[in-house]
C-alpha cells in the first residue's frame, strides 16, 4: 500500500504527513466534496519533471468549475499552482519516479448540500509511482455495476465521491479473480476501466470510446491519440460494443497510474494472440518517451 512521503502541502505552507487532515465534518467529508487530479514526476540523472503539469491544473479547474466549487478560480492561478508542486517536490527530493495527488477539498462545516462561496482547501502529497494494474499482461472482467452517467454526476469531473462507483466494480473483479473491471454505460456499451481509459485496435486502426460515452477525458488519453496520429495510425473514436473487445487484435489501457498497459483475457476470451501486439507495442514506446520527455510537445515542465 502506497504511503504519502514525509511532507505535504495543505492549504497553503508544507506540513508533516501525519498532521495534514481535513476535518471529520468538512464537506469533503460528509459528501466527498472533492476533485483532483494525478500526474507523474520522473526522475532522469538526478533532475526532476512534470508531466502535462498545465493540463492537469487545467483539469482541476474545469472540475471545480462543472461541480460549482466557484473558490477555487477565485484563490488559485496556474502561478501559486506550479509553485505550490515546486516547494512539495524540493521537500521530499524523490530519487525515483513518483505520483503527485493535487485535491481541491470543500473544507466548509456542515453547510449541507451545497457548493458555491463554501470554503477549500487545496492537497498536494507525493507517494511511489506504482501502477495501479499489472503492466505485463490483464485480465479484465465486464462489471455489473454501471458506469455513473454524464447527467448523474459529470464523467468529466474527477469527483473524489464519484469513486464509490469504481470501487464497487474494481472490487467486484479482484473477488472474481481478475484484475479489473469494464464499465458498460446503460445501454450496454463500453465506458472505461475503474481508472484508466480503454483501447483497441482492428484492423490496423485505433479505436476507443468518445468523450460522450460517460468517460473521463483522460490526459493520457490525448496524449497516446496524439502520438498514434502522429505514427500514421488511424483513429476512430466512437460508441464501442463489448462484443468489439473479444474479436479485437489487440486491448490496452491508459492513465497516470495506470501507464500503457496491455490486455491479454477479457470475461474468459484471450484478447488476439494473447501477447501484446504490435500497435500496443509501438505506442507504449512513444508513451514512455513522452513522460520522459523525449517529444517537442512542451509536455514537460523542468522542476529540478
Amino acid at each position: 500500500m502506497a504511503q504519502p512521503h514525509s511532507h505535504v502541502f495543505l492549504g497553503d505552507r508544507l506540513v508533516p504527513a501525519d498532521q495534514a487532515t481535513v476535518g471529520v465534518a468538512s464537506s469533503a467529508v460528509l459528501y466527498g466534496l472533492s476533485v483532483y487530479t494525478v500526474f507523474p514526476v520522473l526522475v532522469e540523472g538526478g533532475a526532476r519533471h512534470a508531466f502535462r503539469l498545465a493540463d492537469h491544473f487545467r483539469r482541476l479547474e474545469e472540475s471545480c468549475k462543472i461541480i460549482g466549487i466557484d473558490r477555487f478560480a477565485q484563490e488559485w492561478d496556474y502561478a501559486r499552482f506550479e509553485v505550490g508542486v515546486r516547494e512539495l517536490v524540493a521537500a521530499n527530493a524523490p530519487a525515483d519516479d513518483v505520483f503527485v495527488r493535487v485535491s481541491v477539498h470543500v473544507v466548509e462545516s456542515i453547510p449541507g448540500t451545497r457548493v458555491r462561496g463554501c470554503a477549500i482547501q487545496v492537497s498536494m502529497f507525493v507517494y511511489d509511482a506504482v501502477p495501479i494494474v499489472p503492466q505485463d499482461g490483464m485480465r479484465l472482467k465486464s462489471s455489473p455495476w454501471r458506469r455513473i452517467p454524464d447527467n448523474a454526476i459529470p464523467s468529466r469531473a474527477k469527483v473524489n465521491g464519484a469513486y464509490v462507483n469504481s470501487v464497487l466494480a474494481k472490487q467486484d473483479a479482484i473477488d472474481s479473480g481478475y484484475d479489473d473491471c469494464v464499465f458498460l454505460d446503460g445501454g450496454g456499451h463500453v465506458c472505461e476501466l475503474s481508472a484508466a481509459n480503454i483501447f483497441l485496435v482492428r484492423g490496423g486502426t485505433l479505436i476507443t470510446p468518445d468523450v460522450s460515452c460517460d468517460i473521463l477525458d483522460g490526459i493520457n488519453r490525448r496524449t497516446v491519440l496524439t502520438l498514434a496520429r502522429e505514427e500514421g495510425i488511424p483513429v476512430r473514436e466512437r460508441t464501442v460494443d463489448l462484443t468489439e473487445l473479444y474479436i479485437a487484435d489487440e486491448v490496452f489501457v491508459t492513465g497516470t497510474s495506470a501507464g500503457a498497459a496491455p490486455v491479454f483475457e477479457i470475461d474468459g476470451r484471450a484478447v488476439g494472440a494473447g501477447i501484446v501486439g504490435p500497435v500496443t507495442t509501438a505506442l507504449r514506446k512513444r508513451h514512455a518517451a513522452a513522460l520522459r520527455g523525449d517529444t517537442e510537445h512542451g509536455w514537460v515542465t523542468p522542476l529540478s
